[in-house]
């Protein structure tokens, strides 16, 4: 067996054995014990982690790559360092001839001071149960476990033995120095300290505040970058995100919105007419009313721009009208008007705009802008196409 450890044998320990696992990782778990892992790096720097690594080596066995960790025995046991200086080859055994199993491969020390009569590290497959829904066998005491592997019923080196590139789940976790950024790899433990940082799978630099894991930049009152998964949570009302499209966005406490949302806006190019003198707002020979709804911002205004074309068709004389109604839920906030409205008096087609200004409003509230029309004249058909209404928020 080539894998080496410190402090086990009673006898026999060489410097070089020394020298090899003298590696200086230990991440605390608590204030006594070091958190198990294997030790992040690789050849070429491309990878997080590369020690222990496993892959098929045979039709039933697997070749595991040199790799150097740690394992926490119990809390009055101490430590153990490990290094396996050359890859090292294991064999499973044939499968069950009716059910799959899961079995467990681990980094295992026998010390026998606690356990056992022998004093040695070894890299060791420990066998499950076949059965129906088949699971892995418990973690034993001094462990580190690196993979699971289903064994599928009847495998043998005679008939196709494991399909490595399904059998096989990576349980490795990482482990670093006092003060290191762990690079993440397998499920996400707690920390030990506030302070503490891990660099997770996706790339986002997290801090540990004594009850959870915080993104740094949140925890700085930074933007939160791009490259955070868009699910991820805001920690605070008020922080800033970098959303889709490179659009700022701000946690409002149980969603990611638009940090500056607007412009608004809606329009028609159907044409329709009135002959109402009271306001209406729909027409004629076009479907609906014309609305659209807008978040106030905190500076409680936005400038409201409405228009339309209009003509007036029939005898007599006689004004159309376009105004707006702009309500907060069932509560007007401002009343459709002719002193509000756009208005036209001629028999020709006029395109007509105005721009105004909506203040005091609710910041955060939301709004509805409603089109209305009239004529005061029923003999006349006052028309009205490419109608549009526009609300930009000032922020």
């Amino acid at each position: 067996m080539n894998l080496r450890s410190s402090w086990v044998a009673e006898t026999g320990q060489t410097r070089e054995d020394t020298r090899l696992t003298q590696i200086g990782a230990t991440n605390p778990l608590n204030p006594v014990q070091v958190r198990s892992g294997i030790l992040p790096g690789s050849y070429d720097g491309k990878y997080r982690l590369s020690g222990f690594w496993m892959n098929n080596a045979s039709a039933m066995s697997a070749t595991v790559s040199e790799g150097r960790a740690v394992i926490q025995g119990d809390i009055s046991q101490g430590a153990y360092p490990v290094t396996l200086p050359a890859s090292e080859v294991v064999t499973f055994a044939p499968g069950n001839a009716q059910y799959n199993r899961v079995d467990l491969v681990v980094l295992k020390i026998y010390d026998k001071l606690y356990e056992g009569t022998s004093n040695e590290a070894v890299i060791e497959i420990l066998q499950g149960v076949p059965e129906q829904s088949p699971k892995a066998p418990p973690v034993p005491a001094r462990s580190l476990p690196l993979y699971q592997v289903t064994v599928p019923a009847g495998a043998s080196a005679g008939n196709g033995g494991i399909p490595w590139a399904t059998a096989l789940k990576d349980l490795r976790t990482t482990v670093s120095s006092v003060g290191g950024i762990l690079p993440v790899e397998g499920p996400i433990q707690p920390g030990a300290y506030p302070g503490q940082y891990q660099d997770t799978p996706d790339a986002q630099l997290q801090r540990w505040d004594g009850g959870k894991w915080v993104a740094y930049p949140q925890a700085i009152g930074g933007v939160v970058p791009n490259s955070v998964s868009a699910s991820t949570q805001g920690t605070y009302t008020g922080q800033y995100r970098d959303g889709a499209g490179g659009r700022l966005e701000r946690w409002t406490g149980s969603a990611w919105a638009p940090a500056f949302p607007g412009p608004y806006f809606n329009d028609t190019v159907d044409d329709g007419y009135t002959t109402s003198t009271a306001w209406v707002d729909t027409l004629t020979n076009r479907t609906g009313s014309l609305s659209l709804t807008f978040v106030a911002p905190a500076s409680r205004q936005a400038i409201l721009t409405f228009g339309s074309r209009i003509q007036l068709v029939g005898t007599g004389s006689g004004v159309g009208f376009m105004s707006v109604k702009v309500m907060q839920g069932t509560t007007v906030h401002r009343d459709n008007g002719d002193g509000w409205g756009v208005v036209c008096q001629s028999p020709g087609n006029v395109s007509v705009s105005t721009t105004q200004r909506l203040h005091t409003l609710t910041a955060g509230a939301t709004y509805t802008v409603t089109a209305y029309y009239r004529t005061t004249n029923t003999a006349l058909q006052a028309w009205f196409n490419n109608t549009f209404l526009h609300v930009v928020p000032q922020h």
